[in-house]
């Protein structure tokens, strides 16, 4: 079936009236977009970031009637002052979105050693470890800059490390990716249940025997110290915990940061210089990895 959909550009202030007139004439659902498409990224710290221009966009029955919707909004906005854009509406053609987007998606090569590969998919020759892992909206899937720069870093990995700490976990991806490329355990800590419950999953998916993880979202039950932690988090967060991701951290162990903006980079490595030998930060998208190790 298809949708008729509709764009009212406004400003923050107003969005709740539309909505609600939207919502009053039968509207099936409701988004709220930046009207520039301007990302909010991490926000300064002790501040508010606001989108200064938001449209409101719904989504109706084809059978509703684009031209009375419109006259019955712009009529709202004259009797209640509100500032809109122009309005514009569209039919969108019925698809089976859940297919087409399988069909678009491919698996993604992760340096030279590793390959994510969605469980729909062969997994690919021209890769030694193949991670198997369904896209999703909540936690780290390998398309995102801050994901593979950290995953390539695991790729070109000479020695594997014996214990990994995959700090702040999400999927599992990074500590899972560790495994398969060789070290002996991984410890995944997250303050998100789902994150603990998805971590395990993605471990079955991967056929990753139970005794090689543990996922906990209790700091007490780790190790003391880690041959290589892994934190892909965000600059203020990873500044935040400073010691607490240092002190699980063995003499002369590696280090991966990721989550950071470039303009956030220098903050966060000068947060960890006294206690970490950085090498060169890796830099893709106006995301930054900063990997080191723990000086002696």
């Amino acid at each position: 079936m298809p949708w008729l959909q509709i764009r009212i550009p406004t400003v923050p202030e107003h969005t709740e009236t539309l909505e609600d007139a939207l919502l009053v004439a039968g509207c099936q659902a409701v988004t709220l977009l930046d009207t520039a498409d301007k990302p909010v990224f991490e926000p300064i710290r002790g501040t508010t970031p606001l989108w200064e221009h938001t449209t409101v966009q719904g989504l109706f029955e084809h059978s509703v009637s684009a031209d009375a919707l419109v006259q019955e909004i712009t009529q709202l906005a004259e009797s209640e002052h509100l500032n809109i854009g122009d309005i514009s509406t569209e039919i969108l053609e019925d698809k089976d979105w859940e297919r087409e987007w399988m069909d678009n998606f491919q698996p993604i090569p992760c340096g030279d050693r590793l390959c994510i590969v969605p469980s729909w998919l062969e997994v690919s020759s021209d890769h030694e470890v193949n991670l198997r892992l369904d896209p999703g909206l909540a936690f780290g899937t390998g398309t995102h800059p801050t994901t593979f720069l950290c995953l390539r870093w695991l790729s070109a990995l000479e020695t594997p490390p014996k214990q990994v700490l995959d700090f702040g976990c999400g999927s599992g991806i990074l500590g899972l990716a560790s495994l398969l490329l060789g070290a002996n355990h991984m410890d995944g800590i997250d303050i998100d249940p789902q994150a603990i419950t998805a971590t395990r999953n993605n471990a079955e998916l991967n056929q990753i025997s139970p005794d090689r993880y543990r996922v906990t979202t209790d700091t007490s039950v780790l190790d003391d110290q880690y041959d290589l932690v892994l934190a892909n988090i965000l600059a203020g967060t990873l500044c935040d915990l400073k010691d607490s991701i240092i002190e699980r951290l063995s003499p002369n162990g590696h280090l991966v940061l990721s989550g950071i903006l470039e303009h956030q980079a220098a903050e966060v490595q000068r947060a960890y210089d006294a206690q970490i030998a950085f090498s060169e930060p890796e830099v893709q998208d106006g995301w930054v990895c900063l990997s080191g190790k723990r000086r002696q």
